[in-house]
């Protein structure tokens, strides 16, 4: 039976009827079914400017559970499951901040056999508790905005005490140990559009599987918008565009990164 105490909370707080959202398109999986371990707030390492979500009003790297694994099978068991491509952990915040991520995996791939992806920040990958809970995977999609720190600052906005070095340290560890499908992910700003060259470096050391280029296309809005975890179609009234690279900055960047790297890419203008 779903937990009683968390249905009590979930209807307090005006929240959604359940941690299971979707179905979602997109042009990277197909067809997705969000699950949302965090749901109860917006909560993340993170507070990126172009984060669709809006607030994040929890802003931390501790590791517990929000979510009783309980109640997520619940709501999986409820949805619309057997119609999707995937599976897809993202939700409300940083996924692998749910300490009962590995266990949610286990228990949906018993009951669905459906293959399951993870889009991940990056920041807790140094932490071999959450890389053995990702190894459940199928895809991991690990985000990296920036190569140098204050970059990271300006985009991504951090907990305190995280770096650059740090994050891709830990995504190399990953890519050791993990057999999936991994693939870096990177928003184009111009605030980062002068990196390429470093980022190439990096991702020279870290040898992904594919690298994602992105665009700040959704709006953000300006407090937490749970409704916006999987619908990209709606905004707030109040929520703010951010400008966007033309399309002859976006082809020069990639251009140079399959250059300097020879890397398979897809890009938001040009996804092949």
């Amino acid at each position: 039976m779903p937990d009683k105490i968390f249905m009590s909370f979930a209807k307090d707080h005006n929240l959604p009827p359940s941690t299971v959202y979707g179905p979602v398109h997109s042009w990277r999986v197909g067809t997705s079914l969000g699950i949302d371990l965090l749901y109860v707030n917006s909560i993340c390492s993170f507070r990126c400017i172009y984060c669709q979500l809006g607030k994040i009003n929890e802003h931390t790297r501790e590791r517990k559970v929000y979510v009783p694994t309980e109640q997520v099978m619940a709501d999986l068991q409820a949805s619309e499951w057997q119609s999707v491509d995937v599976i897809t952990f993202s939700g409300n915040g940083e996924p692998t901040l749910a300490a009962n991520l590995g266990e949610v995996m286990h228990a949906i791939r018993a009951f669905t056999h459906k293959p399951m992806v993870v889009l991940t920040n990056s920041t807790l990958l140094h932490d071999s508790t959450v890389r053995a809970d990702l190894a459940a995977a199928d895809k991991i999609f690990c985000k990296l905005d920036a190569a140098e720190d204050r970059t990271l600052k300006l985009i991504d906005r951090p907990v305190a005490g995280l770096t650059v070095y740090g994050i891709v340290e830990g995504i190399k560890a990953l890519r050791r140990e993990y057999r999936g499908h991994l693939a870096i992910q990177t928003m184009l700003l111009p605030i980062n559009k002068n990196e390429v060259e470093s980022l190439a470096a990096l991702l020279n050391e870290i040898q992904p599987d594919e690298v994602q280029l992105n665009l700040p296309s959704r709006p953000v809005p300006r407090d937490w918008m749970i409704e916006s975890r999987g619908n990209h179609e709606r905004s707030a009234e109040n929520a703010t565009r951010l400008k966007l690279l033309s399309r002859e900055d976006v082809d020069e960047i990639e251009g140079t990164l399959r250059r300097l790297t020879g890397l398979p890419l897809t890009s938001a203008y040009r996804r092949n």
